[in-house]
């Protein structure tokens, strides 16, 4: 069916006309406007942990204008590499500021997602009927790693080299498949001019493909179900007071009134990211390492070797599964299938099943190197929190109306996590060792342990309408 086109009066301004000439002709795109800005109505008791978003849509931006120009003076050559980057920074007019702005943008980024997810921790986002908008938001963050990951090889120094070196050999831990995948990801038997070409094709070219996708499904799964709030209540419910037109009379448009809040945390982001571009780039080793202003040497190997900051938490967890811990996992699991069998409410086929799974992994546990499991759980220390939003059964959605307890346990997690970050950094020591291992057992016991826990304790009666202060 042909588009009506709609008329304007001869008097109308330039801008009118011109306005309504493109609308005219490409009438999709002011649709889209109108569903997922102007029109679309969003709880109008959103805080500041609602900025955080916006900011990773911001510097997914930054990083791919700032990749662009990098990739115009960047050689993905193992012979090379090291002096385009300095090429870059020495010769190129404003290479410098690019190529920080860059680096500074690949651990803002980490900061705004880490940020986000806790939000949505908080305020039980990833509840019905938003499931699906986390699922696209974990793998946003698993694709989010692996752009990072791939991208800190390119710069071709001593931290880059090793760093790639590890991870990779990581891979031949697995049984069977592993010396052929790893094989298969270096391109050659070394890490070498094979890795860097794949690397420098999946960080430029695919994953941020496939990055973009993620983050429009994201997007739209969140603008079809509506956006949560502090207070967990439902603004478009059937049963939610709604306007004449059918609008929820607790929510207010996206546009103008969000874009404007949104840009007053955008102008507080930008002047800390502008602090530390220009003042501040590798922030203490943290986010360039000392050691990557080396060039990678294959003969010389660092005296420690540690990933970026942002990686940290599940290095630590990797590195917590020794031969000593696999005897505390398999008393985990002995302890989990036994009160499963115990205390579950099922056929006795069931109770069987629990116990030959049980049997089953104690068995592999005991059998498959260590180094394969630390594999495993820091691989499930990302995989878990898809499962987050059939694991949490708590009867209300938001932290403000839960147990007072349920603060103070988010509150333990985020030390543990920040603990489990800095250990990641530090050199290997026998007390590190210990306290990165209680808190690997923490982190999976927060998730594991949830539909116990969540429904612990009497919640606080959650208000019908959303609970604004006009500031």
């Amino acid at each position: 069916m042909a588009h009506e086109f709609k008329d304007i009066s001869p008097n109308a301004s330039a801008g009118a006309k011109l306005t309504n000439w493109f609308e005219n002709r490409f009438p999709t795109a002011f649709d889209a406007y109108r569903v997922h800005m102007s029109e679309y109505y969003a709880p109008k008791n959103f805080n500041f942990w609602y900025i955080f978003g916006s900011l990773a849509l911001l510097v997914l931006v930054i990083q791919i204008v700032t990749g662009i120009f990098l990739v115009m003076h960047y050689k993905p050559d193992a012979a090379k590499a090291f002096e385009s980057v300095e090429y870059i920074m020495r010769d190129v007019p404003w290479g410098w500021l690019i190529r920080y702005m860059h680096s500074t943008g690949a651990s803002a980024f980490f900061v705004v997602v880490y940020l986000h997810m806790f939000r949505g921790l908080l305020y039980g986002s990833y509840r019905k009927p938003r499931e699906l908008v986390w699922i696209f938001g974990c793998a946003i963050f698993l694709c989010l790693m692996a752009e990072a990951f791939m991208g800190y090889l390119l710069p071709w120094g001593q931290m880059s080299y090793w760093g790639a070196q590890v991870i990779v050999n990581l891979f031949a831990a697995i049984p069977f498949i592993g010396p052929d995948l790893a094989l298969l990801i270096r391109g050659d038997y070394v890490v070498g001019d094979a890795t860097l070409n794949r690397f420098f094709s999946f960080h430029v070219i695919a994953v941020p493909l496939v990055l973009l996708g993620l983050v429009v499904a994201h997007l739209l799964a969140l603008h079809d179900v509506g956006s949560n709030n502090p207070d967990g209540v439902e603004i478009k419910a059937p049963k939610a007071p709604k306007d004449a037109k059918g609008n929820p009379l607790d929510g207010i448009p996206f546009h103008p009134y969000y874009t404007v809040h949104d840009i007053f945390g955008v102008c507080v982001f930008l002047f800390i990211f502008s602090a530390v571009v220009f003042f501040a780039p590798e922030f203490g080793g943290y986010f360039l390492e000392y050691n990557n202003f080396i060039p990678a040497d294959p003969l010389k190997t660092p005296a420690h070797i540690a990933p970026v900051w942002y990686f940290t938490p599940f290095y630590s967890m990797l590195r917590a599964i020794t031969s000593e811990m696999m005897y505390a996992l398999i008393a985990c699991v002995v302890l989990g299938a036994g009160y499963g069998i115990v205390k579950g409410k099922m056929p006795m086929f069931f109770k069987g099943a629990i116990a030959a799974v049980a049997a089953v992994a104690i068995v592999l546990m005991l059998s498959i190197d260590a180094k394969f499991w630390g594999v495993v759980v820091m691989g499930g220390a990302v995989i878990i929190l898809f499962f987050l939003p059939w694991l949490d059964q708590s009867p209300v959605k938001s932290i403000r109306y839960r147990p007072s307890w349920h603060k103070y346990l988010y509150g333990i997690f985020v030390i543990v996590f920040v603990i489990l970050a800095y250990l990641g950094v530090q050199p290997p020591s026998p007390i590190g060792e210990r306290v990165s291992q209680v808190g690997t057992l923490f982190y999976f016991g927060f998730f594991l342990l949830m539909p116990w826990w969540s429904r612990l304790g009497e919640p606080k009666p959650v208000p019908d309408r959303v609970t604004f202060a006009a500031h």
